[in-house]
Parts: structure tokens; sequence; C-alpha cells
């Protein structure tokens, strides 16, 4: 049986663009999310996924919705 799972590397290449197109640091935006830096950073390697929530205040650091992230990640699961 499959089992469809979310590749955490689209996942976190997306934030990272994201957050790149803003042109705020990791730094910057781990502090305006209220996330450790090195969490962020596992994020956006891949190492790790986020938690709902977690996205939510990446988002809401990035005065983004957090749908338009979503979004973007089904346009390249597909």
């Amino acid at each position: 049986m499959f089992v469809p799972t979310l590749d955490a590397e689209i996942v976190g290449k997306v934030i990272q663009e994201f957050r790149k197109k803003k042109g705020i640091s990791q730094e910057v935006l781990s502090g305006l999310a209220d996330i450790g830096r090195t969490h962020l950073s596992a994020i956006e390697r891949g190492e790790r996924k986020p938690t709902l929530e977690t996205l939510y205040r990446i988002a809401t650091a990035l005065d983004i919705n957090m749908s338009d992230i979503v979004i973007e990640i089904e346009k390249r699961i597909n």
C-alpha cells in the first residue's frame, strides 16, 4: 500500500526561497517567528518538517499567508 509523505526538502526549499525573496536572513526570520535559528536552518535544509504552528509563525513573520507556502509546496509535489 502506498502511503504518501511530504518531502521535507521541498518544504525547506520553498520556505528558503520565500525568505530570500523578502531579503531576510535566517537570524532575522527565526527571531520574528520566535523559533531557533538552528531549527529554521534544519527546516530549510530538509532535515526537519515544520509543524503547522511553526509554518504559521514563519508565514506571519514573512508577511504572507500560510496558504501561499502550502500552494507552492503542492505545485512542486505534483
